[in-house]
């Protein structure tokens, strides 16, 4: 009888361990890893040349933004009344080491920016978004773009959100919007959901 049991033991033992395979296949995200992402903002003209230093503001987790882990993200205070800016946005995968730019460079027209929060949105906004690149079928992609401030902002802080949306139709009635709040209504999928405080 204890030598049945201890067949038993070892019977459970090894088919455990089998299960526990590393052939296993790994579940895929569908969404972008990103790690770390970069707003640029500098000053321009009104021709849109430049006339400013550079100003860079960073979130990042090393577990990926959105995917848990300790977050990190830049207060954006540097932005003044009455500016405008060019906005660059670069997105890493430190996990990896990917960038993620490119990615969504070379697939622009599954790929789209979205910027929306209580600094482009309401009553009290006080950003205004202007798309400055766009995919091969002429729909926008966000990673370039100008950013204008409000002449009486710097009484009133708010959020920038970004979001990034991943296999949507820009077609959709309202896509072309970069302020657009009901975007999910174009489908597809968030890569990148992030708020940044703007504070004057």
């Amino acid at each position: 009888m204890k030598k049945l049991s201890v067949l038993t033991l070892i019977a459970m033992v090894s088919v455990a361990l089998l299960s526990c395979s590393k052939d296993d296949p790994v579940p895929e995200l569908d969404q972008e890893v990103i790690t770390n992402v970069s707003l640029t903002f500098t000053e321009v003209d009104e021709n849109d040349d430049i006339i400013g230093s550079a100003m860079e503001y960073n979130a990042s987790s090393d577990e990926g933004l959105g995917l848990g882990g300790d977050v990190v993200i830049d207060d954006i205070d540097g932005l003044v009344s009455g500016k405008r800016y060019l906005l660059k946005i670069t997105a890493f995968n430190g996990i990896a080491n990917e960038d993620v730019t490119e990615e969504i460079e070379e697939e622009g027209d599954h790929h789209q920016f979205f910027f929306v929060g209580s600094a482009f949105i309401g009553n009290t906004s006080f950003l205004e978004y202007a798309y400055a690149d766009e995919d091969e079928d002429g729909n926008p992609i966000g990673l370039m773009g100008y950013v204008t401030v409000n002449e009486n902002a710097g009484s009133e802080n708010g959020i920038f959100n970004l979001v990034l949306r991943h296999d949507l139709d820009k077609n959709h009635e309202g896509a072309d919007n970069p302020s657009w709040e009901n975007f999910v209504q174009a489908g597809g999928e968030s890569d990148l959901d992030i708020d940044f405080d703007v504070i004057f």
